[in-house]
């Protein structure tokens, strides 16, 4: 039982890591601020990640159109 638990930490620690870069990665060096899938993992990110994900993009991609879940809420700007 003891191995099988230690087994389901290290593939839960494996996926949070695997998420984790891949919402880092779109954040930081995406070449789009609409790319789905970093969209929907900024999404599921806690608040305070949220929030730095979307500055980030904002600083990064300042004239384009927020993505879904950065925007304020006429959609337009960035929130």
């Amino acid at each position: 039982m003891k191995k099988v638990v230690q087994v389901l930490c290290v593939v839960l620690i494996g996926v949070a890591v695997m998420i984790g870069f891949r919402w880092y990665r779109y954040v930081a060096s995406s070449d789009t601020p609409y790319d789905e899938v970093g969209i929907t993992l900024n999404g599921y990110m806690p608040g305070p990640l949220r929030s730095w994900g979307c500055h980030k993009l904002r600083e990064r991609f300042p004239g384009a159109l927020p993505p879904y879940g950065c925007a304020a809420p006429d959609g337009r700007s960035w929130a």
